[in-house]
């Protein structure tokens, strides 16, 4: 993506922009765009995939309680229902790029929704809990597959300058928004029609995706290159161990981390020497990519772990159903999606995407620290509502900004895997994230404080991170 292109794709901190035959800081020439002869109904089925892939973090989180009745499940084994699918997204996400790349986008992307939307059917249909785990299991595949292609897709069908800003806007606001409202749907389908039909859901979604993909996405051979298959398997297992290990507690977490370090050292001493990396290097010399990875992962810490408390605080002390809960939460969906579709894609022609990424860190880290001040009895309105909006506007801003700097510099024929980078910072501040602010909570003896501990837990680590990004230039 462009850094901080206007209307007319000017020029702007990075050096002369435009990833999809213009000259990028790399000094080289990449391929053509390719403009898309429907560009509504392009932009309709990578919008779609994107909710796909975020919503299906969130979507069965208020189906929870159902799953484990259903299934008899205690705690420890109902969290991997989530846990699964967050893990093999994360863990696959670095492959699914490098063969986007290899291969060509839209095949690996019909590939990746196809094995999204089976894998959710036989959720729907699971008679118990191995087949409903290795169900969600699968969906993550799909998704790591679908997702750096969805994003790569979107760079080769929207030529530079207004079109792809305002493409963009709306695919970030789609996505943004996902997360929170996945939870809010779930809460939804699952009070009225049970925890099954929030997969059915995703069944019709995936089809209705998969049936305008060959008509609104333009085809294209990948490019040349390899998957390189040792460097796949050190950076899959390194990837899904830290997801692991992270989203674990005592002795068992130290295990899979000690072998999660070994497995990705493995995987960098292995990319350095190969020819055809699956996560080429070179991409963490380029400022821009750092620092959007830095922003996906706070913004996913803090929004991620807002909402994680968010159902504990509404339901275990305020006595919402699971349904005021999801439709609690609905503000903040509104406010990222408005923002993201109708400020950020502005603001992106004035400002460069790290003025943004700071702002919106900010604004993300306020919303945390308002909900510092909810009392036991609180009311709604005064106490739980300004915090929501203040995140879901710094959502706003940021999710579209991050992705826009995660491919500014980068050379087209590495957008998929530059894309599946900065997915990966994304989940991996979502599984990290969560995990520290539950051990922060844990340190109190009282409820309520320990929220609050892990409130100002998120809202410090968003505002030293824009602090980070202010002052260091893009290159």
């Amino acid at each position: 993506m462009t850094d901080a292109t206007g209307t007319t794709g000017t020029t702007g901190t990075t050096g002369t922009t435009g990833t999809t035959g213009t000259t990028g800081t790399t000094g080289t020439t990449d391929t053509a765009v390719k403009p898309a002869l429907r560009p509504g109904l392009a932009l309709g089925v990578l919008a779609g995939a994107l909710a796909l892939d975020v919503s299906g973090l969130g979507v069965l989180n208020a189906a929870l309680p159902s799953v484990g009745a259903r299934f008899d499940l205690d705690e420890t084994t109902l969290q991997w229902v989530m846990t699964a699918y967050a893990v093999t997204f994360a863990g696959f996400l670095l492959v699914g790029g490098r063969l986007a790349d290899v291969l060509g986008r839209r095949r690996v992307f019909e590939v990746g929704v196809a094995l999204f939307t089976v894998s959710a059917l036989v959720g729907a249909l699971a008679p118990d809990t191995a087949v409903l785990l290795g169900a969600r299991a699968v969906q993550g595949i799909g998704a790591a597959l679908s997702g750096p292609a969805a994003l790569a897709l979107l760079t080769e069908t929207f030529p530079a300058g207004p079109a792809r800003n305002r493409a963009f806007s709306v695919y970030a606001a789609v996505g943004a928004a996902s997360f929170s409202g996945g939870v809010m749907l779930g809460g939804v389908l699952t009070q009225f029609l049970g925890w099954r039909s929030v997969l059915w859901f995703s069944v019709l979604l995936g089809l209705a995706v998969l049936a305008a993909t060959r008509a609104g996405l333009p085809g294209g051979a990948g490019h040349s290159g390899r998957l390189d298959l040792p460097g796949a398997i050190t950076g899959t297992l390194g990837l899904t161990l830290l997801i692991v290990g992270v989203s674990s507690d005592g002795a068992t977490a130290w295990i899979v981390l000690g072998a999660a370090v070994a497995s990705l050292v493995l995987f960098v001493v292995r990319e350095h020497r190969t020819a055809d990396p699956v996560l080429p290097l070179g991409l963490f010399r380029i400022r821009s990519v750092r620092a959007a990875s830095l922003a996906a992962f706070l913004q996913y810490m803090g929004s991620v772990g807002l909402l994680f408390f968010a159902p504990l605080y509404l339901q275990g002390m305020l006595d919402y159903s699971p349904f005021e809960s999801g439709l609690a939460l609905v503000p903040m969906s509104l406010a990222v999606f408005l923002t993201a579709n109708f400020a950020t894609g502005r603001l992106l022609a004035r400002f460069t995407p790290r003025t943004l990424m700071a702002v919106g860190l900010v604004l993300i880290g306020g919303g945390a620290a308002l909900w510092l001040g909810t009392p036991h009895d609180g009311g709604y309105v005064q106490y739980v509502l300004p915090g929501l909006v203040l995140s879901g506007i710094g959502q706003g801003l940021n999710f579209p900004s991050m992705t826009s700097a995660g491919l500014t510099g980068v050379p087209a024929r590495q957008h998929a895997v530059a894309g599946a980078v900065n997915v990966v910072a994304q989940q991996i501040g979502a599984s990290a994230g969560v995990a520290v602010m539950v051990l922060v909570a844990a340190t109190s003896t009282d409820q309520l404080t320990g929220y609050h501990l892990a409130y100002l837990t998120a809202a410090g680590a968003c505002v030293l991170g824009a602090a980070v990004i202010a002052v260091r230039r893009q290159a």
